[in-house]
């Protein structure tokens, strides 16, 4: 099994036992509610310290339901999760491609013969070895 392999299998179990533990474990079971969020429990212990309190602010939104509440919740989860998917792999993809760019540029260096062919026809002909005067390499005239 590959490092990343166990990493990952590592956090998949730390993940699960974060979600089974509290309900193995009867955590909140004291309470009427056992798992409602941070608002509804600092509201009670708001009400409790201070019953004479009134909140300096009102929801622009109030969903009829608990249901619905929850379902709004998870669509904003959702997008979220989305979001951040999408930025990762766009980030992922463009590392991807720059190394596959590097790769690319650095296999046609060697098989251009070090420069990526640039002087192969720089003056205008086929490659061939003859000098500005128009004698060949082995001096002798075209």
């Amino acid at each position: 099994m590959s490092r990343n392999a166990k990493i990952n299998t590592l956090l998949l179990l730390i993940v699960a036992a974060l979600a089974v533990l509290p309900l193995a474990l009867g955590l909140g079971d004291h309470k009427e509610e056992p798992f409602t969020g941070a608002d509804a429990e600092a509201e009670t212990a708001i009400t409790e310290l201070r019953p004479d309190y009134e909140p300096w602010f009102s929801p622009l939104y109030e969903p009829p339901s608990g249901e619905i509440e929850s379902a709004l919740f998870a669509l904003q989860a959702a997008l979220g999760a989305g979001v951040l998917a999408y930025y990762f792999g766009v980030r992922r993809g463009r590392r991807q491609g720059a190394a596959r760019a590097a790769a690319a540029g650095a296999k046609s260096t060697v098989a251009g013969g070090g420069d990526g062919g640039a002087t192969a026809g720089a003056e205008g002909g086929t490659g061939s070895t003859r000098s500005r005067a128009g004698a060949s390499a082995d001096g002798q005239g075209a």
